[in-house]
């Protein structure tokens, strides 16, 4: 069982690299071994792209005269259930059965209806030996936004803001402040890089007049959410540059101009988080971190429609302003980020 841990942990370190870059697709990652030796590793690179199974495959196809005999005799390690149905590629079930590797070592199953054990059951109909369950919890977390966007038929959501040491989110002005350090803002942008969309709402856009992009990190920008129900927010701001996809939730129009599409709900008045996650999926965003003043915080907490809360307490102190948000969960993580602690909390639904 120690080899099987040791060989998992190589397919999730390996996963993670494609995140930012499979959404809507989940973080996979396979290793192939024989007689105790990887010979053949991959990790699902990009969305439509071949997947871990079929790199880790085509790894050893390059790199071995023999590669074909070597197969025969090997296990692939996946950490996510390989697929056994057409997508944008073959079925990964498809590929082990015709290379005849004869043990499949899997760290969960794949919640996605057309897969859903079908592809353990396509190989072991082949006769391949297929084991299941192998680091399971934390192949489960690796793909958490994919599994929440399966079963919830909603994005992964994490809430992001930053309070004083005597707990106020913002001053009550509307004058820019800031909280939290550099270490941490540089970290906010990291996190950015790793989901597909940011939130704010009308009253961040226009005070703050952010660019919500990755000028301290590295990686693909993520897409754009402004909640702006009168649409009142001046064609001037950074949110409207173009440079990314951006989604305008408002109760007038619906339109698309360029990079810019206009969504607009039936009803401002209630369900509003429910209606804009749902709207969401239906565009394939598969998480969401809200970087949203106060109200829009508090409006996905009062709806229960989070799952993780990142906050950042700084040393300032106002005195007085707008109140931190008020948020009871699980409690996962507390550490320094330069001079500001960060705490991390998970959402335990009722």
């Amino acid at each position: 069982m120690f080899e099987h841990e040791k060989y998992m942990q190589r397919c999730i370190e390996l996963a993670r690299l494609g995140a930012g870059y499979v959404s809507p697709n989940p973080m996979v990652g396979a290793v192939i071994v024989h007689n105790d030796k990887i010979i053949g590793e991959g990790y699902h690179r990009q969305y439509g792209g071949p997947h871990a199974e079929v790199n880790a495959v085509n790894m050893v196809l390059t790199n071995f005269a023999d590669a074909e005999e070597l197969l025969k005799e090997s296990t692939i390690y996946v950490s996510l259930e390989p697929c056994a149905h057409y997508g944008k590629t073959p079925p990964c079930a498809d590929l082990i059965i015709k290379h005849q590797i004869p043990n499949v070592v899997v760290g969960c199953r794949d919640p996605f209806d057309q897969v859903n054990g079908k592809g353990i059951e396509k190989l072991q109909a082949a006769g391949i030996n297929v084991e299941v369950g192998v680091l399971e919890k934390e192949c489960r977390e690796l793909n958490k936004r994919f599994f929440t966007r399966v079963k919830s038929q909603r994005p992964y959501i994490i809430l992001k803001w930053a309070k004083t040491a005597d707990g106020f989110f913002a001053p009550d002005d509307d004058r820019q402040f800031w909280i939290s350090g550099p270490e941490s803002r540089r970290l906010v942008h990291q996190w950015r890089a790793e989901e597909d969309a940011i939130l704010i709402g009308k009253n961040t856009a226009m005070i703050d007049n952010p660019q919500l992009n990755l000028r301290h990190w590295e990686g693909k920008a993520p897409k754009r959410v402004v909640i702006d129900r009168r649409l009142e927010l001046s064609k001037d701001l950074n949110i409207y540059d173009q440079s990314v996809e951006t989604l305008i939730f408002n109760e007038i129009k619906t339109d698309v101009e360029d990079n810019i599409k206009y969504i607009a709900l039936e009803d401002f008045d209630r369900f509003v988080p429910h209606y804009i996650l749902y709207q969401l999926y239906l565009q394939d965003i598969q998480s969401v971190i809200i970087e949203g003043g106060a109200h829009t915080l508090n409006s996905f907490i009062e709806a229960g429609l989070w799952d993780e809360a990142r906050v950042f307490t700084g040393n300032t102190v106002l005195n007085k302003g707008i109140p931190s948000p008020a948020i009871m969960g699980v409690a996962a993580e507390e550490y320094r980020v330069g001079e500001d602690t960060l705490a991390i909390l998970y959402h335990q639904p009722n």
